[in-house]
Formats: C-alpha cells, sequence, structure tokens
C-alpha cells in the first residue's frame, strides 16, 4: 500500500467513499471494512507516526484474513483502495460518510465534529465511534449540519464482529439515520438501531452486567477468574454465538419465554436484589418480550428450532475440536 491509491478491480462499491478519522485499532480496522467492501478510503490521524504505521498494521490484519478465506480478493487489492492523507480536510472530502474514531473525550469530539461539518460534503453522514459518549454529549445543535450526526458504535474488531450500533440523537434526522444504516449494511456490517442515547447504548450494556457480576463473584470469593472465564466460554458464549440471550431462554424451556419468565422470573429477582437491582421481570414487560418472540418463532415451530440449535452447536463443537487438533499437530504454530 502506497500513501495514494493504485487502480484496484473494478467494485459495485467503487462509487462509495468513507474517510476515517484516527489511526488507531478502531481506525485501522474499520478502512479493512470498508475496503473490503469495495470503498474508497481516506484515513488521518493527527499523528505521522500514526499514519505511517497504519499502512503495515492494514496489511497484516488483510494477510490474516487471507489465510483464513475470509477475503474474496488478494489483500493488495483491498489495501490499493486505502489512502493515508495529512488532513482531516482530505480524509473528508468528497466521503458519502465519515467515520470519527478518536479518543472518548467530549471536547475533542466537539471540536473535530465542528472541522468535520465544514470539510465534508452536505450529504456525507458524520458519524463516530463512541463508546459510552452519546451524539448530544459533544455535537452542538448549534452545528449547521448537527442533523447528520450521530453514533455508529462497531464491535471490536468490526472486521470479524460485524454489528454496528447506530445511535441517533434526538436531533439527527430520520433521513441521515435511515442513511447511515444503509451505507452501513452496504459494507457488510449489521447495523442495529438503538432508539434512545442511553450511556453504552446495547453492546456495552450488556457486556457490563456480565463484567460486573463477574467482577462481584471474584470478590466475594465463589470463584476464580480462570473458572468464571472457563463457564463463559465453554458454557454460555457457544450458544450466544449461534442465538441471543431471548431466544436462549425461549428455546431452553418448554412452552417458551413465557413459561421460562414464570418458573424463572423469581430466581433472577432474588439475585438482582443481592446486587442492589430491583428490575423485575412484570408481566407487561414479559407479555412484550413473548409477543416479539412468537413473531419470530410459533411455538409449533418450538421442537424444530431446539434441533437447529443443536446442530448448530455440534457444528461449532466439531470446529472447535479440529482447530484444537490442528494446533496440537503444528509445534510452535502462531497463536489465532
Amino acid at each position: 500500500m502506497s500513501r495514494t491509491s493504485s487502480n484496484a478491480m473494478a467494485s459495485p462499491q467503487d462509487s462509495r467513499r468513507a474517510g476515517i478519522i484516527g489511526a488507531g485499532s478502531i481506525g485501522v480496522a474499520f478502512a479493512v471494512v470498508f475496503a473490503r467492501a469495495g470503498w474508497r478510503v481516506r484515513l488521518f490521524d493527527p499523528d505521522a507516526q500514526r499514519r505511517a504505521a497504519a499502512p503495515a498494521e492494514i496489511a497484516l490484519r488483510l494477510d490474516d484474513l487471507t489465510r483464513f478465506a475470509l477475503i474474496d480478493e488478494s489483500a493488495a487489492q483491498i489495501a490499493a483502495r486505502v489512502e493515508i492523507v495529512d488532513t482531516l480536510e482530505a480524509a473528508a472530502a468528497d466521503a458519502d460518510l465519515v467515520q470519527e474514531c478518536a479518543p472518548e473525550r467530549a471536547e475533542l469530539k466537539r471540536d473535530l465534529f465542528a472541522q468535520l461539518d465544514r470539510a465534508a460534503p452536505a450529504q456525507a453522514i458524520l458519524a463516530s465511534a463512541s463508546s459510552f459518549l452519546a451524539a448530544s454529549k459533544f455535537v452542538d445543535e448549534s452545528l449547521p449540519g448537527h442533523a447528520r450526526c450521530l453514533v455508529a458504535h462497531p464491535g471490536n474488531p468490526p472486521y470479524l464482529v460485524p454489528v454496528v450500533e447506530i445511535v441517533p440523537a434526538p436531533f439527527t434526522s430520520a433521513a441521515a439515520t435511515t442513511r447511515a444504516i444503509a451505507l452501513y449494511g452496504e459494507a457488510g456490517l449489521m447495523p442495529v438501531r438503538v432508539k434512545q442515547e442511553v450511556a453504552g447504548f446495547i453492546f456495552n450494556r450488556l457486556q457490563g452486567a456480565v463484567l460486573r457480576e463477574a467482577y462481584c463473584l471474584v470478590r466475594d470469593g465463589v470463584a476464580s477468574v480462570d473458572d468464571i472465564d472457563t463457564v463463559m466460554r465453554e458454557g454460555l458464549a457457544p450458544r450466544w454465538s449461534v442465538i441471543g440471550p431471548f431466544e436462549t431462554v425461549d428455546l431452553n424451556t418448554r412452552g417458551g419465554i413465557a413459561s421460562h419468565a414464570q418458573k424463572m422470573g423469581p430466581s433472577y429477582e432474588r439475585m438482582g436484589a443481592e446486587r442492589g437491582q430491583h428490575d423485575p421481570w412484570t408481566p407487561e414487560l414479559v407479555a412484550q418480550v413473548e409477543a416479539a418472540r412468537r413473531a419470530a418463532l410459533p411455538l409449533d415451530q418450538w421442537d424444530a428450532r431446539v434441533a437447529w440449535r443443536d446442530r448448530q452447536l455440534m457444528q461449532l463443537a466439531r470446529q472447535r475440536k479440529t482447530a484444537s487438533n490442528k494446533d496440537a499437530d503444528t509445534p510452535n504454530s502462531r497463536d489465532d
């Protein structure tokens, strides 16, 4: 990869352009995401050393994706779509989407969005990769383009964890939100709309709930760090890699999630009370969740879906066994 884009194989997404502000791990990962989708990418960081290091980091990630057959073109073709630029203005020029990946500091983001609003085309979406800060914390409504500003928080790394949380501010236009969802979908991600600005959004609130309890279990002498990781890795994680927590309990109990809530809800409420948390599963709340699950899976299809889940877990178990055997047969192999 050079500091200027070279000609690359034509792609259906060749007309799309992304500007990325920040060449840390998330910025580099987003460059891989957009370039892999066929977009032209301009990547900027105010630190010259970061700009210099980015091409090699992108190449390394693309080489690993090649090794695992996760890209359809050569690494060189994808890398050629990424241009390292020396100014924020150059990154934002002609962009359909500008992805800010700066540190989690409101004042810094406020200044960056003011600059981006001046530099980016009027139709460009201005998105922050913020993990906890909502857009209304760093975008002023006095900003001329405030209606196109929002948060797009990715999983890490986004080229392997495709979910991206789209979090509009109260002042973000519906059109901008819809366009952002469409653009991230075109880039191969899985956009999820967060309906309210809450700290941590969905991803980190769920992750935080698990981490808080994990820390408490260690503090209270219930289990070791390694044993807690084992329960997650070998217990919860395999199921959650196939289905989410609502579908998990829906399939765990004959009669579905309403039956699970009736049988297990009081126990979960007592566990929450031990931590000073009072969030009972009210009949109205359970009915809302049950309606969503029954719309997705009628009860007459429950047995078939349970069998599907088990086959998915079998496939996962086979893949893990194969990978384990391969690692055991390859002395001094690099860690994956």
